[in-house]
């Protein structure tokens, strides 16, 4: 295994860094682990890194440690209110990349005032789940392709990006999708958690937008949500995303932090 050391004022033997795994790196102060180091594969085949240290010099060591042994671009998710882990990932030649708002969306009609509006004319929606698989694919691949062709799909939420292998098939299980004429024209990405399901992506081909599908769509994962009790749903949304910031908050949603992702070149 790769290992560096850290050494007090006296010359003494106090931390050394250690690769014990493929993803994983240790830190260690007189036998004790004193941080730790991890960096994933993403879909997309981008590295992220986390560092989870007792004081800045361990972070530092372990950062550079991990930085002489990966290949670049390498990047990392910060919450922007941690000041001093942003501090840390920057002193290490990290710079922010983009940032995404997190928001808290109510599922109660009363509040989204979703319940009473229609879908609209000729538009069905089917619920997470039941959709076919089929349509999903041919749907998702028509997005993919538009969204390439403008802001790129590089900026879009890394569970929905391309791998070394190509996009990744879509779930129906995590799908609901917006109907008319016998063809899917939008889909929202919902990840089922127990408490407080997340949204993902939310997206509608081009020659249907501005017709209320998103809304709809919202609809549909925010009622669903509200019949099984759930009082909230998650979601994340890109800063540069004005409809998607505009759709959210026109339901009531509200701002509860954000993160940044940051890369080293």
């Amino acid at each position: 295994m790769d290992s560096a050391h850290l050494f007090n004022g006296t010359g003494e033997h106090a931390v050394a860094t250690t690769r014990i795994a493929e993803r994983q790196w240790h830190a260690l102060e007189d036998d004790q682990v004193v941080g730790r180091g991890e960096v994933s594969h993403r879909p997309d085949g981008r590295l992220f890194l986390s560092i989870d240290a007792w004081h800045e010099a361990v972070f530092d060591r372990l950062a550079g440690t991990m930085l002489a042994d990966l290949p670049r671009p390498l990047y990392t998710v910060v919450d922007e209110a941690d000041l001093d882990l942003m501090l840390q990932w920057e002193r290490a030649g990290f710079a922010p990349r983009r940032r995404e708002w997190e928001y808290v969306v109510p599922t109660d009609p009363r509040i989204t005032g979703l319940g009473s509006a229609p879908p609209p004319p000729g538009v069905t929606t089917v619920a997470v789940g039941e959709a076919e698989e089929g349509p999903l694919r041919a749907l998702d691949r028509v997005i993919r392709d538009e969204i390439e062709a403008t802001v790129g799909w590089q900026e879009m939420p890394a569970e929905v990006l391309s791998g070394p292998d190509g996009p990744p098939r879509p779930d129906p299980a995590k799908y609901a999708v917006a109907a008319r004429s016998d063809q899917y024209v939008g889909l929202v990405r919902v990840a089922p958690l127990p408490r407080q399901p997340r949204i993902g992506l939310i997206a509608v081909r081009s020659d249907q937008r501005r017709r209320g599908i998103a809304r709809a769509l919202l609809a549909e994962v925010l009622g669903s949500a509200h019949q099984r009790g759930i009082a909230t749903a998650s979601a994340d949304v890109n800063q540069s995303n004005g409809a998607a910031i505009a759709l959210f908050e026109g339901v009531g949603a509200r701002r509860a932090g954000s993160n940044l992702e940051l890369v080293l070149r």
